[in-house]
């Protein structure tokens, strides 16, 4: 058992006092180590509330560098930071506001020849990217590595996410399939996002990597959450391992490879 330190008791003191969580808990929380890919509008809330939870390890991927069209979603960077690499802006806040979690940074583009080096060391995934060839090689990766990992999309009012663990739930090509050809769906760029459904969707997603790392509750395991913001509407929908996955049935995937759509954009949601 750690030994917490009184400043640590009073800093989770919230969660300690939970009775699905309490000491033990926090101690795992303490111990996870999480990879975000994107420290954009996704990333930005998952970063901050699983940094305030007291994640031990919070490793960052993202090459992109802040824009000021960045600000009115992606809550963790500044107008002082315009031009500033974006994994090293979210380092900041999250020191600022827990020194205590260790921040790993990877300002580069994910591919197939990368990702699985950077995934390795990690328990859990995020993935907070908007385009569908970042999607399908994060899903693609945590299957051939047996990594949990959370999926989220977010576009003009509508949020989705799924939690898959490899080879025992449905994954996002049982779901998806293949990407739609290039230009066939918009990105936020291209058709807009309302900024505050980032955050709606990043807080689940950060919840969902907190309830995987404890073993509590009903992770969204096969099933899709969707989301309407105009009407505030939530749905999900049940999802079923796909018997004949390209990635996850049988034998699955074997060997990585880049898709069409160039995924070294990772531009963050």
């Amino acid at each position: 058992m750690r030994d917490f330190s009184e400043t640590e008791l009073e800093r989770y003191s919230r969660h300690i006092l939970l009775a699905d969580v309490g000491i033990e808990g926090q101690e795992k929380i303490l111990e996870s180590k999480v990879l975000i890919i994107g420290a954009g509008g996704l990333g930005a809330p998952i970063a901050y509330y699983l940094a305030a939870a007291g994640v031990g390890t919070l490793g960052i991927v993202d090459g992109d560098v802040v824009d000021l069209s960045n600000l009115q979603r992606q809550i963790i960077h500044t107008t002082a930071e315009v031009g500033v690499p974006k994994v090293e802006s979210a380092q900041r806040k999250i020191a600022a506001l827990n020194p205590d979690v260790t921040v790993e940074t990877y300002r580069t583009m994910l591919d197939a020849s990368n990702i699985l080096e950077i995934l390795e060391p990690y328990d859990f995934i995020i993935d907070g990217t908007d385009n569908f060839a970042a999607k399908f090689l994060i899903n693609d990766a945590c299957v051939l590595a047996g990594k949990p990992y959370s999926h989220g999309g977010i576009l003009r009012f509508t949020g989705q996410t799924m939690t898959i663990v490899p080879r025992k739930t449905a994954c996002y090509a049982c779901a998806f399939h293949r990407p739609p050809p290039a230009g066939a769906v918009p990105t936020c760029a291209s058709a807009g996002v309302l900024g505050a459904i980032a955050g709606m969707l990043g807080t689940i997603q950060a919840a969902e990597a907190l309830k995987v790392i404890l073993g509590l509750g009903e992770p969204l395991y096969n099933q899709l959450l969707t989301f309407d913001a105009k009407t505030m509407n939530f749905r999900k929908t049940t999802l079923k391992p796909n018997p004949h996955c390209r990635v996850c049935a049988g034998s699955g995937i074997q060997k990585l490879e880049d898709y069409e759509q160039p995924v070294c954009d990772l531009k963050p949601q």
